[in-house]
């Protein structure tokens, strides 16, 4: 063990209670790890400011697109056992795709696709009316206002929401299966994580934290035009409270967990072999993509590809209504992070930067 490393974890754990004591953000769970243990954590703060309800490590909030990565890894499944091809036109799978036969899986996945990114914010449904709730009309209803792709397919990388939409009708038109099942059943359950650790709905609302948005922000100023109002709660000190609710579509957002959770799939992506990845799978979840001119793209099969001192990794960040998160796996040092905050405005990116870099050589 690095002799260095106690001395480390303590100035991490006094940046991570100035933070939380500055009110810089309520609360935040931080983990970081090898292939076989936890090196440091930290769950500090308020998971309900109102309540005096402390931030726990058994605490679960919304992993917004930090579900993409897992995602990702349902297709790269179902590429494994040989019911998806990569490059399957998105056709072949979501007949009531409005894109044409020129959109494939890997485009899809790699965000190269050209299908439109409309601001998600409001695609969200309150807690309350998700037992009630029909995805294919929401998904029918934005394929219908979003019908043209915004450059031909394969030819630059531009984020969208609704590429990974689609990629859970794709995964549940090759498993036979519900989305979110899949993902359970096959990415999840083979790690030995927990439904309450890390899955598509709030098990235990006492367990569950209030997401927050900083009231002096720009967000919160125009939060009418983005937020439903049913979702918007009262003051709470320096933050707004903003009420449990779901994604629309669980395979662009849909995960609820902890950073415990996440850390089970990360130590996978570590191990010199997966448990829910053959090797060359495993390979190809990590290999950059190119446009097809041959122009390289910062995104893999499922992770954005950041550079921190010269130093590779491998991230996806999740932000939206009161939560905001980023997860990274270094694997050329053997180690990966995750923290979870419930403050939408937080910097989980220069967060990361400062304390990865404690545990970096």
């Amino acid at each position: 063990m690095d002799e260095r490393l106690p001395d480390r974890t303590e100035r991490v754990r006094a940046y991570l209670s100035a933070l939380v004591a500055q009110s810089k953000v309520p609360g935040i769970q931080y983990l970081v790890m090898d292939s076989t243990r936890t090196l440091f954590e930290y769950d500090g703060g308020w998971a309900d400011i109102r309540g005096h309800v402390p931030m726990e490590s058994s605490t679960t909030m919304m992993a917004y697109s930090m579900s993409k990565t897992i995602t990702a890894a349902a297709v790269l499944r179902l590429v494994e056992a040989r019911r998806i091809g990569l490059d399957d036109p998105l056709d072949r799978y979501v007949a009531s795709s409005p894109y044409g036969p020129s959109v494939t899986v890997r485009q899809l996945v790699s965000h190269t696709s050209g299908i439109p990114n409309p601001i998600p914010l409001r695609w969200v449904h309150a807690a309350a009316r998700h037992a009630a709730f029909d995805e294919n009309a929401a998904l029918a209803a934005v394929l219908r206002e979003y019908h043209e792709l915004r450059f031909p397919p394969g030819t630059k990388y531009a984020y969208s929401n609704m590429g990974y939409w689609l990629l859970g009708r794709v995964v549940e038109s090759a498993s036979g299966e519900a989305f979110t099942s899949y993902v359970t059943e096959h990415v999840l359950s083979p790690l030995g994580i927990s439904p309450q650790e890390l899955g598509f709905a709030i098990l235990d609302s006492a367990h569950h934290a209030a997401g927050y948005l900083e009231k002096y922000s720009l967000l919160n100023l125009v939060k009418g035009f983005l937020i439903d109002s049913e979702l918007v709660g009262g003051y709470e000190g320096p933050w707004l409270r903003i009420r449990s609710h779901y994604p629309n579509g669980p395979a662009f957002g849909g995960l609820v967990g902890t950073a415990r959770g996440f850390g089970t799939f990360l130590q996978d992506q570590l191990r010199q072999h997966s448990a829910i990845f053959n090797d060359t799978t495993r390979a190809l979840f990590f290999e950059p993509q190119r446009t097809a001119q041959g122009r390289d793209v910062l995104m893999t099969l499922g992770w954005h590809i950041g550079d921190l001192g010269g130093m590779r990794f491998f991230y996806k960040e999740g932000g939206g209504g009161g939560f905001h998160n980023m997860m990274r796996v270094y694997p050329a040092y053997g180690l990966a992070t995750v923290v979870i905050t419930n403050a939408t405005g937080f910097n989980v990116n220069r967060c990361l930067n400062t304390l990865d870099r404690q545990f970096l050589p």
